[in-house]
């Protein structure tokens, strides 16, 4: 492995784990502190972390990630002799699906329809409950993703 795709991947190491760590600790204790909460201000919380979650810092590390997966997953293919190409591809394809196409998939529509409602309303409180549980169920899936692909990534460093 080259200085260049070495630190390439050196940074999917830790960008993956970083994506994948923020998803974790969603799914094991801001859904559930949130859920403790009365459903208006569990779903009035979440409204406000949906909004403030954009920022460049994390926007460039989640979609950053999907770039850097998509050239990682070309190097491999380009090298499938090496014995590194393997994990590239196998570590982008886990990031893409796991935390870009659910996240795109998933998880903002169901943001979206949880922008929607009035916290305060019964309608509200019924989104939310199925937010919470769905959404969390889903995250999971998001936070086991990013810290495979991180994992992956890292034995890819390895092998090369």
């Amino acid at each position: 492995m080259d200085g260049f795709l070495f630190a390439l991947t050196l940074a999917a190491v830790v960008g993956a784990g970083v994506v994948g760590g923020v998803f974790f600790a969603f799914s094991n204790f801001v859904m559930r502190a949130l859920g403790r909460l009365r459903p208006s201000e569990g779903a009035a919380a979440m409204q406000s972390i949906n909004i403030t979650v954009i920022t460049p810092a994390f926007m460039t590390a989640l979609f950053g990630m999907g770039l850097v997966s998509l050239v990682l997953i070309a190097w491999g293919l380009a090298d499938l002799d090496e014995p590194y190409a393997g994990w590239l591809i196998a570590a982008g394809v886990i990031y893409l699906i796991g935390e870009i196409a659910t996240t795109g998939g998933y998880h903002v529509p169901r943001n979206n329809a949880l922008a929607q409602v009035d916290p305060e309303s019964e309608e509200g409180a019924r989104v939310w409950q199925t937010y919470l549980v769905e959404w969390t169920r889903m995250n999971h899936v998001r936070a086991a993703a990013g810290l495979a692909a991180s994992a992956l990534f890292a034995v890819a460093l390895q092998a090369g």
